[in-house]
């Protein structure tokens, strides 16, 4: 284990299947945080995933497999936090869990969803998946390269096709990554 610290994942970095492939696998032994999330952030992404007409079969097989290899990202018990939320009312339940599971950080795409001033008093922040990962980088480059080089060898493509494939939902970390890796 490299790194203890926790951070919520919301379901729109959850649903989206190759920034979620990259977290995952950057949580893995050696990892470099703990994800967490909970039963309603898992929920909101099968309903993603039915939306985007995953065949119902895949979208059972990822949550087993999320919730077999990772048990200690669930939050439970968060739900008497919701009252203290003041972020956006359909999002509560994320920084509910954030808090009962003391994680500083809420990595999202919808950041309009959490603003700075409904979380600074509780000592929560939110970002955006690609200034997650780029601060992940700066942990442990090596390790960061390592997940991503297993992901090209998993999908039998290179590591400038996976950086391509994330560019799209996560253009500014794979502009800083290029630049890192000497990739053009």
């Amino acid at each position: 284990m490299h790194a203890n610290f926790g951070a919520i994942l919301d379901a729109c970095v959850l649903a989206n299947y190759s920034v979620c492939d990259l977290f995952l696998r950057l949580a893995e032994t050696p990892r470099l945080y703990v994800p967490r999330w909970s039963e309603e952030i898992l929920e909101e992404v099968r309903r993603t995933h039915q939306k985007l007409q995953w065949p119902e079969k895949l979208t059972d097989s990822w949550q087993k497999v999320v919730r077999e290899h990772f048990p200690e990202a669930m939050v439970n018990g968060h739900e008497i936090f919701v009252e203290l939320a003041k972020n956006d009312p359909k999002d509560r339940h994320v920084l509910a869990a954030a808090l009962k599971s003391n994680c500083e950080v809420i990595v999202t795409f919808n950041l309009k969803d959490f603003p700075r001033e409904t979380l600074s008093g509780y000592g929560i922040r939110a970002e955006h998946p690609s200034e997650f990962l780029i601060n992940l980088y700066n942990i442990d480059p090596g390790i960061f390269v390592t997940k991503l080089v297993g992901i090209a060898t998993q999908r039998q493509i290179n590591l400038r096709l996976v950086i391509e494939n994330l560019s799209k939902s996560l253009p500014a970390f794979t502009d800083f990554l290029s630049e890192s890796i000497g990739i053009e």
